[in-house]
C-alpha cells in the first residue's frame, strides 16, 4: 500500500512479481490507519499480516505466522521487532521502549495486550468484524493501541509469538525522537477520545513503578557507559509524550471554543 510515499515503490514491487501473487495499491497520503484498511479491503486471504515501509520481515516471517495460525486461527499474533541500527542511540532508545511495553503488556504471552503495527496479523473475518483500524487517528501513533484495545474488548484473544520476526531499520535524529514520542502522545489523547466515543472508561496511568523500572531498563540491557545515555532518552520519551498529549488536548479546546 502506498500511501502518497516519496519515492514510488513501483520498482521494489516488481521485483517480487514473480515469487508473490502482489498487488500495489495507491492513495493519497490519508494516514496509516486509512491505508492499512484500504489494503485489508482489498486482500483475498483469510489472514491480513501488517508490517511497515522501514521494516524488513525475517525470510520465513508468513511461514511462521502460518504455523501459529494452524493452531490458534482465530486470535491476532503479534511477533517481535529487532533494532536494526543499534549503533543509533535514539532508534535503540525507541526499541528498547518498545521492548519494555512488549515485557509488560505481554508477560503473559497467551494473554497478550498490546502489539505494534509494524509485525501484527489477524483473521481477516475477524479484523473487519471490529471495525478495522480506526482512522480518526491523523498520524502512525495509538491506532495500533487502540485497535488492540477494541480486539480485546470484543473477547478476542492475542497471543505474543517471539519466534514471529521483524528487523526494523528507522534511522533517529534528536529531533525526529523528539517529534516521534510527541506524536506517541497526540496518538494517546486520541486514543481516549476514543474509548469516549465507544462509551468506555479513561485508559488509567500505570502506577509510579511503571515508569521507575522504565528508567532502570537501560542499565540491566545495555552494556558500559552507554546505559546512562539510554536512560536519559528514556526520560524523553516520557517527557514528549507529555507534552504531545496536552498539546492535542489544548488543540482540541481551541476548535471547540472556535479559537
Amino acid at each position: 500500500m502506498d500511501d502518497g510515499s516519496r519515492q514510488p515503490p513501483e520498482t521494489l514491487v516488481a521485483d517480487f512479481r514473480e515469487c508473490f501473487d502482489v498487488m500495489l495499491l495507491k492513495q493519497t497520503h490519508t494516514g496509516p490507519a486509512t491505508a492499512r484498511n484500504t489494503g485489508a479491503t482489498q486482500a483475498k486471504g483469510e489472514v491480513l499480516a501488517f508490517t511497515d515501509d522501514d521494516c524488513e520481515p525475517a525470510p520465513d516471517w508468513l511461514q511462521t505466522l502460518a504455523k501459529r495460525f494452524t493452531a490458534t486461527p482465530d486470535c491476532a499474533i503479534g511477533g517481535r521487532t529487532l533494532n536494526k541500527l543499534p549503533d543509533n542511540p535514539f532508534s535503540t532508545a525507541s526499541q528498547m521502549l518498545i521492548d519494555y511495553l512488549y515485557a509488560y503488556y505481554n508477560a503473559d504471552p497467551l494473554q497478550a495486550r498490546f502489539f505494534a503495527s509494524n509485525n501484527i496479523a489477524l483473521p481477516s473475518d475477524r479484523f473487519h468484524k471490529v471495525g478495522g483500524f480506526d482512522t480518526t487517528f491523523p498520524r502512525a501513533a495509538g491506532e495500533d493501541r487502540e485497535l488492540c484495545d477494541r480486539w480485546l474488548n470484543r473477547g478476542f484473544r492475542m497471543i505474543y509469538a517471539s519466534e514471529v520476526l521483524v528487523r526494523h531499520s528507522h534511522s533517529l535524529t534528536c529531533r525526529n525522537f523528539w517529534k516521534q514520542h510527541f506524536n506517541y502522545g497526540c496518538g494517546a489523547y486520541f486514543f481516549q477520545r476514543a474509548r469516549a466515543r465507544n462509551c468506555r472508561e479513561r485508559a488509567r496511568l500505570e502506577p509510579v513503578s511503571f515508569y521507575l523500572n522504565l528508567m532502570c531498563a537501560p542499565f540491566k540491557l545495555a552494556k558500559g557507559a552507554r546505559a546512562p545515555l539510554l536512560a536519559v532518552l528514556l526520560f524523553l520519551t516520557q517527557c514528549a509524550n507529555a507534552a504531545g498529549y496536552f498539546a492535542a488536548a489544548g488543540e482540541k479546546s481551541r476548535r471547540s471554543s472556535g479559537k
